[in-house]
């Protein structure tokens, strides 16, 4: 026999009808309470702007492929890049090709030798993922254009 049975055939007390199922209600409702307390909180940390990450060196990483300057081929590869909150890029793609392998290849592997202040969002370092234009030209060589980060 277990517990409760010998308790109700004793004839202790028994819990009015409905307060077991007002306890469960007052519990969800509490639970449900701290739910939302917790998901208002973790919005506004993320409420402080992106501080931007930028290059350390003014050194460009990129070299022109000798063969398309030799035959005057200019153009322009995008390079999604992720920066660490070391900022290391850790990931580099191409996000736009420029339409020759070449200039998209010089862009990938110099992306990786970049190195930035990282993103910070008040005093904390972030992730950042940016598009870096790298733009292959006669006058100025290859060099990265203003680099635009990605939400």
């Amino acid at each position: 026999m277990n517990r409760r049975r010998s308790i109700e055939r004793n004839g202790a007390a028994r819990p009015a009808p409905g307060a077991e199922r007002n306890g469960r209600s007052r519990m969800r409702r509490t639970r449900l309470f701290s739910l939302g307390l917790l998901f208002l909180v973790a919005g506004c940390a993320g409420d402080e702007p992106l501080q931007q990450p930028s290059p350390l060196s003014t050194t460009s990483p990129f070299e022109y492929p000798i063969e398309l300057w030799d035959r005057g081929i200019e153009g322009e590869t995008v390079v999604l890049i992720h920066i660490t909150a070391m900022g290391e890029v850790d990931s580099a793609t191409v996000y736009r090709s420029s339409g020759y392998p070449q200039f998209d290849s010089v862009a990938v592997a110099g992306a990786y030798r970049l190195r930035f202040t990282p993103g910070r969002r008040g005093d904390k370092r972030v992730r950042t993922w940016a598009r870096l234009p790298v733009r292959f030209t006669k006058d100025g060589g290859a060099t990265a254009g203003t680099m635009e980060t990605v939400p």
